[in-house]
C-alpha cells in the first residue's frame, strides 16, 4: 500500500466513522437505540488501525497471506458461534491461526511479535463480530471490552507458541489444550471477567450433541474443539512423528461424542415433580423508559399481565431483573410495594412471587458499614450512607420475604474492577457522577425455599447465568429448579439477547434442572432438563407464559465435582511452564559453556 492509497483509505474510513458516530448521537438525542451501528463503527475503526500499521500487515506477499488467513480464522469463529447456525466451523477455526504460527516460525528469526499481531487481529475481529452489541449498553466500555478481551485471548496462544519450541512434539496437543482451558477458567474468576466467548458455549444452539455436559460442563466442549482443531492442523502439517494423524481418528473424535450425546438425549427422562409457573415479560425499554416510568404504573402493568396468566393454584409468579427500582430494604414489611404484592398473592392458594429488584439499604451513623461498597449521599450538609444491590426477592404464602444479592457483577456498570489498585481514579469518577463503590454481594449462594422446606428455586440474576460451576453452588444448596431473571433489552435487536438465552440451555443440561426465564423483553421461556427451549416469547412484546417445570433433586456428576477438566488443565499448565523454564535455562547455560570453550 503506497502513501496515496493509505491517505485515501484513512480518509474514507474516518469519514465513515464520523457519519456513524454522529448518527448514533442523533439517535440518542431522540431517545432511539443504535441497533447494529456499533458493529460498523468497530469494523471501520479496526480497519483504520490496520491501515495505520499497513507496513506490518500489507508490505509483502507473505504478510498479506497471513492477514487473509487471520481474517479467515475470525470469520470461522464468528460463523461457528451462536447465534450463527454453522457450529461445525468451530472445529477448524484455529487451523488458519496455527498455520500462520507455523509458517512465521519457519520463515522468521524472531517470530514472536509477528505471530502476536496476526493472532490479535483474529481475536479482535471475532470479538467485534460476535459481541459488538455490548457497546449498546455503554459505548466506551464496549470498546475496552473488545480490545482487552482480545488481548487476553492472545496469551494462551502465545504461551503455546513459546512452549512448543522447547518441549517435544508429542506434548504439543496437551500444551495447546491445557493453556487455553486454563485461560478460560482463570477468566471466570477475576473482576474483569468476560467469559461470553468460552469455546464450550459454541454448542448452546445444538444442545442435543452435548448432553455429556452433565459430566464435564462447558470445558468439555472447549477440550473437544481444541483437540479436533489441533488434529486437523497436524494432518495438514503432515508431521508424521505425531502418531494420531489418520483421518479416522479425527472422524472418531467428532462422531463418538455426538453419538453418545444423542443416546443420552433420546433416552433421558425428565425427573422430578411438577410445579406451575407464570413468567411475566413487561417489555420496558431499559435505556429511556424502564427507569423513568413511575413505579406505580409499572406495578399495575405487572399485575395486569399476571392476572391474565395465573390460575387459582399456580405455584410461582416470576418477574424479571430489576422489575422494581429504588426499593429500600431496611424493613421489608413497611415497603408499600411488598404490601401490594402480598395482598395480590393472597388471591391464590399456593402462589409465591419471585422478582428481581434494584434495592438499597440505608445505614445509621453508628451502624457498622461495609468498607468497600458503602456509598454516600449528601443533602443540605447531611450525609446518608447506603449500599446498593441488584437483588431478588421471594414472597411466600406466609408473607415472609427472602432476599438474594447478585454476586457476579458486570464490570463497569455494577463494579469498578480493582478499585483499590485504581484508587487515584476516584476524583475523575466523582466528577463524572459515578462511584467506585459498586454493588453489595453475598459470599455464598442462597436459594428460595417453599414454606414446608421441601423444594427450592435458584434465583439466578442475568450475568450469573453464564457461569457453569457458579450455578452448581445453588444446586448444592438445595435448588430443585433454576429461575433466571434478566434484562436483555440493553442490547436492542442484536444477537446479544439470543446468545444469552441459549447459554441458559447449558446450565439446564449441566445441572439437569428445569429453568424458568423471565426477561424484561425477549426472550422469556421455559427450558427443560435436556436443554430444549419451550414457549419462547418474542422480542419487544408484552407477554406472560404459563407452563410447568419439574423439581429435580438429583445431583449430576458436574454438580458434585465442578470443572475438573479446568483444574487438570491448571496442573498441566503449571508443570509445562516450569518444565519449559528449566529446559530454557539449561539450554542457555549449555550455550554459554559452548561459547566459552570456543
Amino acid at each position: 500500500m503506497n502513501l496515496k492509497q493509505k491517505i485515501i483509505s484513512l480518509f474514507v474510513l474516518a469519514l465513515a466513522i464520523s457519519i456513524l458516530v454522529f448518527n448514533m448521537i442523533d439517535l440518542s438525542n431522540k431517545e432511539l437505540l443504535w441497533g447494529h451501528r456499533p458493529l460498523f463503527v468497530f469494523l471501520c475503526g479496526w480497519s483504520f488501525i490496520l491501515v495505520c500499521f499497513s507496513n506490518s500487515f500489507f508490505s509483502s506477499q507473505k504478510k498479506r497471506s497471513y492477514l487473509l488467513l487471520s481474517f479467515f480464522s475470525a470469520i470461522l469463529f464468528f460463523l461457528g458461534f451462536p447465534s450463527m447456525p454453522f457450529f461445525p466451523l468451530i472445529f477448524i477455526a484455529f487451523v488458519p491461526l496455527l498455520i500462520i504460527e507455523k509458517k512465521i516460525c519457519k520463515d522468521e528469526a524472531k517470530p514472536f511479535w509477528k505471530v502476536w499481531r496476526f493472532t490479535y487481529n483474529t481475536f479482535v475481529l471475532w470479538n467485534i463480530l460476535s459481541t459488538f452489541w455490548v457497546a449498546n449498553t455503554a459505548f466506551a466500555p464496549g470498546i475496552f471490552a473488545v480490545l482487552m478481551n482480545s488481548l487476553l485471548m492472545t496469551i494462551p496462544f502465545m504461551l503455546y507458541h513459546w512452549t512448543k519450541k522447547i518441549l517435544p512434539l508429542n506434548l504439543h496437543l496437551v500444551i495447546f489444550c491445557a493453556y487455553w482451558i486454563s485461560f478460560e477458567k482463570l477468566h471466570q474468576g477475576w473482576e474483569l471477567s468476560w467469559t461470553w466467548l468460552t469455546l464450550g458455549n459454541t454448542f448452546a444452539q445444538s444442545s442435543s450433541i452435548i448432553q455429556w455436559y452433565e459430566y464435564t460442563g462447558v470445558f468439555g466442549g472447549s477440550l473437544w474443539i481444541l483437540a479436533i482443531n489441533y488434529l486437523i492442523f497436524k494432518k495438514y502439517a503432515n508431521e508424521n512423528k505425531f502418531q494420531v494423524l489418520n483421518y479416522k481418528y479425527i472422524l472418531l473424535g467428532l462422531i463418538i461424542p455426538i453419538v453418545l450425546s444423542l443416546g443420552i438425549y433420546y433416552s433421558y427422562e425428565e425427573k422430578g415433580f411438577e410445579k406451575e409457573v407464570v413468567i411475566v415479560q413487561p417489555n420496558y425499554e431499559p435505556h429511556y423508559k424502564k427507569f423513568t416510568v413511575p413505579r406505580k404504573t409499572q406495578e399495575q402493568k405487572f399485575l395486569k399481565l399476571s392476572k391474565e396468566g395465573l390460575k387459582k393454584d399456580t405455584d410461582y409468579l416470576l418477574f424479571p431483573e430489576t422489575s422494581f427500582n429504588r426499593v429500600r430494604i431496611n424493613d421489608f414489611n413497611s415497603i408499600p410495594l411488598i404490601k401490594n404484592l402480598k395482598k395480590f398473592a393472597d388471591n391464590y392458594s399456593n402462589l409465591k412471587i419471585v422478582s428481581g429488584i434494584a434495592a438499597h439499604k440505608v445505614y445509621d451513623e453508628d451502624e457498622e458499614k461495609p468498607k468497600d461498597t458503602i456509598r454516600e449521599f449528601k443533602s443540605k450538609g447531611k450525609s446518608t450512607f447506603y449500599e446498593s444491590y441488584n437483588g431478588a426477592i421471594q414472597i411466600n404464602k406466609r408473607g415472609e420475604v427472602d432476599f438474594y444479592k447478585k454476586s457476579i457483577l458486570v464490570p463497569g456498570p455494577e463494579i469498578f474492577p480493582y478499585k483499590n489498585l485504581f484508587f487515584f481514579m476516584k476524583p475523575l469518577v466523582d466528577q463524572l457522577g459515578g462511584t467506585l463503590a459498586g454493588n453489595g454481594t453475598q459470599d455464598k449462594r442462597s436459594v428460595f425455599w417453599d414454606e414446608a422446606k421441601e423444594f427450592a428455586v435458584a434465583p439466578v440474576i442475568c450475568y450469573e447465568s453464564i457461569y457453569g460451576e457458579y450455578c452448581t453452588e445453588y444446586i448444592r444448596e438445595g435448588a430443585s429448579a433454576i429461575f433466571v431473571m434478566t434484562n436483555d433489552g440493553w442490547w436492542d435487536k442484536t444477537s446479544g439477547h439470543k446468545q444469552h438465552v441459549l447459554f441458559s440451555k447449558l446450565r439446564a443440561i449441566e445441572c439437569r434442572r428445569d429453568i424458568a426465564r423471565s426477561a424484561n423483553t425477549g426472550i422469556s421461556c421455559f427450558i427443560n432438563q435436556r436443554g430444549q427451549i419451550l414457549q419462547p416469547t418474542s422480542y419487544e412484546t408484552d407477554a406472560y407464559v404459563l407452563g410447568k417445570i419439574r423439581m429435580n433433586n438429583e445431583l449430576t456428576f458436574y454438580v458434585k465435582w465442578g470443572d475438573l477438566i479446568a483444574r487438570v488443565s491448571y496442573l498441566l499448565s503449571i508443570l509445562l511452564i516450569l518444565n519449559s523454564i528449566v529446559k530454557n535455562v539449561l539450554k542457555n547455560k549449555n550455550q554459554s559453556f559452548s561459547n566459552l570453550e570456543d
